[in-house]
């Protein structure tokens, strides 16, 4: 029978004072996934085209997701459950190398994918007006909110696993046409105009990428209200000499002697011997 170490809970956590009615947002679903996208195109502007159209190789530097667009579309015949659109777009970092020997040079191109998963986000009849509050000003009238469920996506910095040169007819375009078809919002995160596909060279990467998809609306929910949160902790307003703050702060140890995997998935005192054995099963 295990242990029961649980503290008691203090009179003033356990004493329910009343319960209030708040308004948030509640996930009605969600998904994750690990999604290995490979080959996709990089498309460049025409500086960047120019550096690839002599390159002999290419490295991948980084990835960034600059945006996702999204779109929510209630499914039929499925009461209650939406499609829900995504649009990613990712600025890959390339080094780029035109001879065998030189330094590379770093070029930015843009990668898009697209994905649709279903999630169910309940169903809402009702029409919502709210107003946003302006100091000394008319209260401004904000637009009415749709039905639809509001759909937010979670996206950890992806990982580039591989980049390559190609021949622009061995890369599929998932851009049908890239000097028109890219948001002017993408565009303007590059230097230079984006141009058709070049008939030199093209460059196709693989990027691993993490997503949590939910849907989530808006609703009144009932919870148990204990007390007010007063601060414990007074402001502190004195200037404090920068040198007395910098000797309160310890030594950075783990920044000059890395801590190996032992010390860092092992509990308690990394020295113990009892503890080298703790990730084998035992």
């Amino acid at each position: 029978m295990p242990d029961n170490n649980k503290k008691p809970c203090p009179d003033a956590v356990r004493t329910v004072k009343e319960a209030v009615c708040i308004d948030t947002n509640r996930v009605y679903d969600s998904c994750a996934d690990k999604d290995c996208l490979a080959d996709l195109r990089v498309y460049f502007t025409d500086r960047g085209q120019e550096v690839i159209d002599r390159a002999t190789s290419v490295r991948c530097r980084s990835c960034e997701v600059l945006n996702v667009f999204t779109e929510t579309e209630r499914l039929p015949f499925n009461r209650g459950y939406y499609t829900v659109d995504l649009t990613f777009f990712f600025m890959v970092g390339l080094d780029v190398f035109t001879t065998p020997a030189s330094t590379p040079t770093t070029v930015y191109g843009l990668c898009v994918y697209s994905k649709k998963c279903i999630l169910y986000g309940s169903e809402g009849k009702v029409k919502v007006f709210s107003s946003e509050f302006s100091a000394n000003e008319i209260d401004n009238q904000l637009p009415k909110s749709t039905t639809n469920p509001r759909t937010k996506v979670h996206v950890a910095d992806p990982i580039c696993l591989d980049a390559k040169l190609c021949q622009p007819h061995d890369c599929c375009d998932n851009i049908a046409d890239a000097a028109n078809g890219i948001p002017a919002s993408i565009r303007n995160c590059f230097d230079g105009q984006f141009v058709y596909p070049s008939q030199e060279n093209a460059v196709r990467v693989t990027i691993g990428l993490f997503t949590i998809v939910q849907l989530e609306r808006d609703v009144q929910i009932l919870i148990p209200a204990y007390d007010f949160c007063m601060p414990k902790k007074e402001c502190s307003c004195e200037t404090e000499d920068p040198c007395d703050s910098f000797r309160r702060i310890s030594f950075p140890v783990d920044e000059f002697f890395p801590p190996n995997r032992q010390s860092i998935d092992c509990p308690g005192n990394a020295s113990d011997l009892a503890n080298i054995n703790c990730n084998c099963g035992h």
